[in-house]
């Protein structure tokens, strides 16, 4: 992921010189992988490992696999890399993976990091801890948040958000919006993409780990986690 590649400042003959020397290592280790036997998650992860775009655009679309140029999207390296092997995988298992992050069978954590490799598991632990996580955290203050209103008798509005907001980072949600736009430089009218909000929780992750204590940014870390727990046990799960 050290390799830095902006495709939008590459001349077009360049760029294609350039993709076809790094990303074919990744896509051809990932065929004849599975070809070979290997179980298509543990290739998936080896084929993740030598990667060495942090960003690219394929057939149109812009793959932000580095946020912020620290938190690695392993989902949608995920999703990139399972297109080129359209067929090979079984469908419900790549479903799984894709939008519930649920590998086949459990892959242990140095097993994990070794496929990808120390650097990348680290920008990994950051978008977990950094954007999954924050965003967990951030949907059980709004629920806190909520049922505060709702004992007071207070309406349901979408001023909860930006009470939830400025109890985790000072401020509300849009005026900590219009502070990101800025600091990235996108113009007040363009509509935020996917990637852009991403980096929007990232930056705020970032701003919590600087705003407060660490006893309290622990604290609201397990918060996140805990609810992130109950998010993916199911409905009517509750916080003991």
């Amino acid at each position: 992921m050290n390799h830095q590649v902006d495709p939008t400042s590459t001349p077009p003959a360049e760029k294609a010189a350039d993709l076809a020397e790094q990303v074919p290592e990744a896509v051809a280790h990932l065929r004849e992988a599975i070809g070979a036997g290997t179980p298509w998650h543990v290739a998936l992860l080896e084929a993740m490992g030598l990667w060495t775009l942090p960003r690219e655009i394929h057939e149109g679309r812009t793959y932000q696999y580095l946020v912020q140029g620290e938190a690695f999207d392993w989902l949608l390296l995920a999703e990139r890399l399972c297109a080129e092997v359209d067929g090979l995988i079984p469908t419900i298992e790549k479903e799984q993976l894709l939008f519930h992050g649920k590998l086949p069978e459990e892959v242990e954590s140095p097993v994990f990091r070794d496929r990808l490799g120390f650097t990348k598991y680290r920008a990994f632990l950051n978008y977990w801890y950094g954007v999954v996580v924050e965003e967990a955290l951030q949907l059980a203050v709004e629920e806190e948040v909520r049922k505060t209103h709702l004992a007071r008798c207070y309406s349901d509005n979408e001023e909860l958000v930006e009470e939830a907001f400025t109890h985790l980072y000072g401020a509300t949600r849009t005026t900590l919006l219009g502070e990101y736009r800025r600091h990235e430089k996108i113009p007040p009218r363009r509509h935020l993409s996917l990637s852009d909000l991403k980096g929007f929780t990232y930056w705020l992750f970032q701003r919590r780990l600087h705003l407060w204590d660490p006893a309290r940014v622990a604290s609201d870390t397990q918060k996140g986690v805990r609810r992130l727990q109950r998010l993916r046990e199911g409905p009517g799960t509750r916080e003991n």
